[in-house]
């Protein structure tokens, strides 16, 4: 039986609460990355590409820190990887405010999305601990952490920027990760004990049946479909700003569309935790998915002011839901006691996703002079994400129903 004197209880909602917190500045980085980036292409001028890879070598940090610190959580507990991981980010801007070479910055930038990538996976993993019933949600609000700093921290980081330029920015902000991360994840010491976690296992596979797949299978599909679906997410949310300076419209109001996008995807992770709590992790990643492919098409055929922010808000709305899901398809097949790494796999696979796209949009606007392109090979990414999780979601519901067969001859 689970112990509901630890899950689902007031504690859990408690330690919910300083999750988001910690979520809400643990990821300025990824974002800081995205506003910075026509100052730092400007400063050093370079191609869009180039100007790029900080970026991408932040989602790659962001990608392996989210798998190592994944197992150092499962190890050691989160209060440990939130610590070290607060220093990192305050190390790695510091760096990256002080460097005079794009190499130099861009190396910078690999530190600074392994540290950051503690207040995402990580922190979702052990949250997901901590919840039965509400699980679904639970994660979504943790999940939703990382674009509520998408959406906030532009706003406020375009001041210093206009102002103090970029170096300015990274000059802040490690300040502020050490005064907020490190109080906040000494409050998150408690663990939850393993015969709460066998529990869980047990209620889990009561609930939802077997794996359709192996697990080591199951969770290298989920990667597979995690890269496609997150190379097609990061064409808006990666080229945004720049795609806003090329028409005209200026960097402020890029941010404002980024801050737009993300705050839409904020409603649709709460909203799509609460549809996995009654629907499963595999429907709604599926439904999450096959919406954003829909809303990627609408950034072709616009391009003026008002139009373009109703559209960046439909694509947050669209596919806000989509990564959350992974990890609870993760948690509702795979055991608890390896939520860290597992989780931490699958969101790593979404993460290289991001990186990917991001590169693979720039290079495409270099060559052919539009983001046209890049919008439409981002729909054929989706596209094959879409069709990964139609066969797991057929396979889910085939072996249901043979449980189902089993259990009504018994």
């Amino acid at each position: 039986m689970i112990d509901h004197d630890i899950t689902d209880s007031r504690y859990s909602w408690i330690r919910l609460g300083i999750t988001l917190a910690i979520a809400l500045v643990g990821n300025v980085g990824m974002w800081a990355v995205i506003v910075v980036m026509p100052a730092v292409q400007a400063e050093f001028g370079i191609d869009r590409a180039d100007a790029a890879l900080p970026y991408t070598l932040t989602m790659v940090g962001f990608a392996t820190g989210n798998f190592a610190i994944g197992r150092a959580v499962d190890r050691w507990g989160i209060t440990v990887s939130l610590i070290g991981a607060a220093v990192l980010i305050a190390l790695s801007f510091g760096a990256a405010a002080l460097s005079g070479s794009v190499a130099l910055l861009t190396l910078a930038h690999l530190f600074l999305g392994f540290g950051t990538a503690a207040s995402f996976g990580p922190l979702i993993a052990d949250i997901s601990l901590w919840f039965q019933k509400r699980r679904g949600i639970a994660v979504a609000i943790t999940a939703s952490g990382n674009y509520l700093s998408g959406a906030i921290w532009p706003i406020l980081l375009s001041g210093v920027l206009s102002g103090y330029g970029w170096r300015a920015v990274f000059l802040v902000l490690p300040v502020i990760s050490l005064a907020v991360m490190v109080p906040l994840s000494l409050l998150l010491r408690r663990r939850v004990p393993m015969e709460t976690l066998a529990a869980q296992d047990m209620t889990t596979q009561a609930r939802h049946g077997k794996a359709p797949f192996r697990p080591v299978v199951l969770q290298w599909m989920l990667g597979i479909a995690g890269i496609g679906c997150c190379v097609a997410m990061s064409m808006p949310q990666v080229h945004i700003v720049s795609f806003c300076v090329d028409l005209g419209y200026g960097p402020a109001v890029g941010a404002e569309m980024l801050s737009l996008m993300l705050l839409g995807g904020v409603v649709s992770r709460l909203v799509s935790g609460m549809v996995a709590d009654r629907l499963g992790g595999v429907v709604t990643l599926l439904i999450g998915s096959a919406l954003q492919c829909l809303a990627l098409f609408l950034f072709l055929p616009f391009d003026g002011l008002a139009p373009l922010y109703l559209v960046s808000l439909v694509f947050g709305l669209s596919q806000g839901g989509i990564v959350p899901a992974y990890a609870l398809v993760v948690r509702e097949y795979m055991p608890a006691r390896e939520a860290g790494r597992r989780v931490g796999f699958v969101l790593m696979a979404t993460i290289m996703g991001m990186a990917l796209g991001g590169w693979i949009s720039g290079v495409i606007y270099d060559v052919s002079g539009s983001y046209d392109w890049a919008f439409l090979n981002g729909v054929a990414w989706n596209l094959m994400n879409v069709a990964i999780m139609i066969v797991i979601l057929f396979r889910t519901r085939r072996g249901h129903d043979q449980t189902q067969s089993v259990t009504a001859r018994i």
